[in-house]
């Protein structure tokens, strides 16, 4: 699996503390499946070409339906995610390797040099990416250009995603986390981006954040962008 850090300095998880997350990841795997997902038909198209890799890309607050969205849409094409190599991020590779997706693991800050390419690595090798342009830490819904690069280097393309939520709990956390609640409805939106509108980072990040904001109301209602 690529890496971008060395591994003396790469936090990882062992013993009980890998143990006592497989209780949640088996819940959360549940909880996925209960889910009523509506795609739209351009989301639908999009997700179900699986004949090349795509990054998928979505706010921090709705990575709870990576997993799903990759396990029902995707084929089960192998999809990995950017992963600090902190203590917090053991955890969190630790978590996503439960509900099925593989990580990287490397700073996110900025999307640094080693970050991009361990990811267009991935790429290459015909795998998926997941993007939260916002994350880890935020602000909330602003769109960091870093992944851009990634994309214009491997000439794939990028797909937006909008989650809507029928019903949700939020969480105090910075980006207001939405949990879906059990056997709700999520209807979910796509727009493909193709690689040669990626060219110029700033604008472009720009407009991919505008639309990727209509296409994520945070109650349930109709986006604001025509998709």
């Amino acid at each position: 699996m690529p890496t971008s850090s060395s591994p003396a300095s790469i936090h990882g998880l062992r013993g009980w503390r890998l143990l006592a997350l497989r209780p949640l990841g088996l819940l959360m795997r549940l909880w996925g499946r209960s889910l009523h997902m509506q795609a739209s038909p351009e989301a639908l198209k999009h997700l179900r070409m699986i004949d090349e890799p795509v990054a998928l890309t979505l706010w921090h607050n709705r990575l709870f339906m990576a997993a799903e969205i990759f396990r029902r849409y995707r084929g089960g094409r192998p999809a990995y995610a950017l992963v600090s190599p902190s203590k917090d991020g053991a955890w969190l590779e630790a978590f996503f390797s439960l509900v099925g997706i593989s990580t990287v693991r490397g700073s996110s800050h900025k999307l640094g040099r080693e970050a991009v390419s361990a990811l267009v690595e991935v790429m290459r090798a015909g795998n998926d990416i997941g993007i939260t342009p916002d994350g880890p830490r935020g602000p909330i819904y602003e769109f960091k250009p870093g992944g851009l690069i990634v994309c214009r280097r491997t000439h794939a393309p990028l797909l937006l995603l909008g989650c809507v939520f029928e019903s949700s709990w939020q969480l105090p956390s910075w980006d207001r986390f939405h949990l879906p609640r059990p056997f709700s409805r999520v209807r979910v939106y796509g727009h493909l981006v193709p690689s040669s509108a990626l060219a110029d980072r700033e604008a472009g990040a720009q407009a991919l954040q505008a639309r990727l904001l209509g296409m994520n109301p945070d109650h349930a209602a109709t986006p604001t962008v025509v998709i």
